[in-house]
């Protein structure tokens, strides 16, 4: 019995890097554990890189698809000298590498969506540039943004020449024989932040790396901005830019609950996504379950909002199954989801059930676990999501491993309806809009769902507490697409 893989194949995983410098003491210890703590971000590989002034920069990459991070990086602790150095999680490329230009020699780590790697590939190799490649054939995405830098005349310019140029996103960390070089992508889609403690400094994508090593939150790295840390302190060395488009998913389902993104914590924004919907809610139900794990915190807001006691109705069995993604063929990491995710049949039994949980991308195990709910005795069972529906692919990050919009159950309904998967999305977009209380209804029919109900926008930019111009909700709204008007220009 399972309800569907955890943040395996639903989404991809956007990545996440950590940097730290220290004025005395060796960075390896906080570096292995600080870049660990950004293992929930991604799946495939991982990387560290150290600089020492005797002994230079050294490099380690490793695949994690069978492994934890842990397992891979500890045996080699030893061969990591210097006070300063950079890691990857990434579910893209081997990251870091290692570079030596006019510039001079650096390590870069990136979480990056370059939608337009041909194109910069073939400017590239037209000013006889080379380009190494995957056995696949594919580039490696951070060789082509290290490639931009180096065009430069110094790291800035470099820097600000793959803000112009790549088509998505690019955030960085850049390694150099001075210090740290952090660099937030150009809308600040992805975050990254400074923290520090006596005697050194760290930058991270998320703070929750942050609070077993002793440091604390300094300073959040405005979209654009560009800062060199050195174990003394850091300097912006260019300013923010004035615009912001944050990914709301961050809080919604990519964030680890303790972290915090532009002063709002995700575990906070969870707990008030569902507190609003319970508030809201007419539906009587005996009892607001989760799927865990990033549901876990919607249904405990939603339990305090619509006064009903939050149950444990599925329980991960971590002890033997840790991770569900570790088989290739897809058959068996289903097997391995069904194994780790056990029911609580007690709680089900004769009970009108409500499940959270982040969003419905294909919705295909979602229909089977519907109907094993209810054979297990559940009398109703009841779904209450914690974003909008999902109408548009990201085209900023990697949100989705969606290969076509077609995977998303709202579009296949759409089309279905209006022969067209791409027609009058504006109107099945907002909510309570005949087209979209259609689509809601006919989405809850194919899942065997007694009833299904969605955050609105409103709710969610509420529970954020940012204004609705900083935070990007195109893959609800189309919202950004102004954004897109200006980058492909």
């Amino acid at each position: 019995m399972y309800l569907r893989i955890r943040k395996t194949n639903k989404h991809s995983k956007m990545g996440g890097i950590f940097g730290t410098i220290a004025k005395e003491k060796p960075c390896i210890t906080d570096l292995f554990y600080g870049t660990d703590y950004h293992s929930h971000l991604g799946t495939r590989r991982a990387g560290l890189a150290t600089y020492s002034a005797e002994e230079g920069f050294f490099r380690s990459i490793h695949s994690l698809e069978s492994s934890y991070f842990r397992s891979k990086f500890e045996p080699e602790l030893d061969k990591f000298h210097g006070n300063s150095g950079i890691g990857v999680i990434s579910d893209t490329d081997a990251q870091p590498l290692l570079m030596n230009s006019h510039l001079g020699r650096f390590a870069i780590v990136t979480v990056a969506k370059v939608n337009n790697q041909e194109s910069i590939s073939a400017d590239l190799l037209a000013k006889n540039l080379p380009l190494s490649e995957f056995s696949s054939g594919k580039i490696n995405p951070t060789e082509l943004v290290s490639l931009l830098i180096i065009q430069g005349k110094d790291f800035v310019s470099g820097i600000e020449n793959v803000y112009s140029t790549v088509k998505g996103s690019c955030s960085m960390l850049l390694l150099t024989e001075d210090g740290i070089i952090a660099a937030r992508d150009a809308w600040g889609r992805t975050p990254l932040v400074i923290g520090k403690k006596d005697g050194a400094y760290a930058v991270a994508s998320e703070t929750t790396s942050f609070a077993n090593l002793g440091y604390e939150i300094d300073h959040f790295i405005g979209p654009g901005e560009i800062v060199r840390i050195k174990a003394d302190g850091y300097e912006v060395i260019r300013k923010a830019n004035p615009r912001m488009q944050i990914c709301s998913f961050l809080w919604i389902y990519y964030g680890f609950p303790t972290s915090v993104y532009e002063g709002k914590n995700v575990e906070d924004m969870r707990n008030e996504t569902g507190r609003i919907m319970g508030r809201e809610d007419p539906t009587e139900v005996d009892c607001a379950c989760s799927i865990p794990d990033s549901g876990i915190g919607m249904a405990i807001g939603y339990a305090e909002g619509h006064k009903v006691p939050y149950k444990n109705g599925f329980s991960k069995y971590t002890s033997s199954w840790p991770r569900s993604f570790m088989p290739v063929n897809q058959e068996t990491r289903n097997l391995v989801a069904k194994m780790k995710l056990i029911p609580n049949s007690a709680i089900l039994k004769d009970k009108k059930v409500l499940f959270c949980d982040d969003s419905i991308v294909r919705g295909t195990q979602l229909r089977d676990s519907t109907k094993l709910l209810h054979e297990l005795g559940a009398k109703e069972v009841h779904m209450r999501i914690a974003c909008p529906p999902l109408i548009h692919a990201c085209p900023f990050i990697n949100f989705s491993a969606s290969k076509s919009e077609l995977d998303l159950i709202t579009r296949r309904i759409i089309k279905d309806y209006e022969g067209d998967s791409g027609k009058n999305l504006e109107a099945y977009s907002k909510t309570g809009s005949p087209e979209y209380n259609r689509m809601v209804a006919e989405i809850a029919t194919r899942l065997k769902l007694d009833s299904l109900k969605y955050s609105k926008i409103e709710s969610i930019v509420s529970a954020i507490g940012l204004d609705k111009c900083k935070l990007c909700t195109h893959c609800f709204d189309g919202s950004s697409f102004f954004t897109l008007e200006e980058e492909n220009k």
